[in-house]
């Protein structure tokens, strides 16, 4: 009745069809996942100017408490990304400062501090071209998966 080559045939439709599911039911829930950290956050509505200890009021330490990271100058809002910066998340330690430089070297720490607030805005002069372009790679994928509220300014 069936030749062998359509059992063939039958069974790679089958897996197709079950990986198209599976890519569906991920970007679905990722989706949803991102639609439900939108609405839980207030909004930053336009585009200001930032000083440091304003934006360290906003690492989403409540729900419905906005997350804004900085970098090379520009504010961005990843509460979007609340699973990933959020409290208790791995990238956390970002949240609500100027990222610029942890991020170009890849370098971690324990979280902003009151001299890192007082301190001048840092003008990265002193980073290797390798950890420029490295910043560089992260202030596009911001500029494309965040929305761009501000800038950064000296108080």
């Amino acid at each position: 009745m069936y030749s062998q080559s359509s059992n063939f045939s039958i069974t790679r439709t089958l897996i197709a069809c079950l990986a198209v599911y599976g890519v569906y039911r991920g970007m679905r829930f990722l989706w949803l996942k991102d639609a439900r950290n939108r609405a839980c956050s207030k909004a930053i509505t336009g585009y200001r100017k930032w000083t440091k200890r304003e934006i360290s009021k906003y690492t989403g330490q409540t729900e419905d408490t906005p997350i804004l990271i900085a970098l090379k100058g520009k504010v961005y809002d990843v509460s979007a990304g609340r699973g990933f910066y959020g409290p208790g998340s791995a990238y956390n330690v970002f949240a609500g400062r100027d990222a610029s430089r942890l991020l170009a070297t890849q370098s971690f720490d324990d979280g902003i501090t009151e001299e890192e607030i007082l301190a001048p805005i840092d003008r990265l002069d002193d980073l290797s071209e390798d950890d420029m372009q490295s910043l560089d790679s992260y202030v596009g994928l911001y500029s494309v998966k965040y929305r761009l509220v501000g800038e950064l300014v000296e108080p």
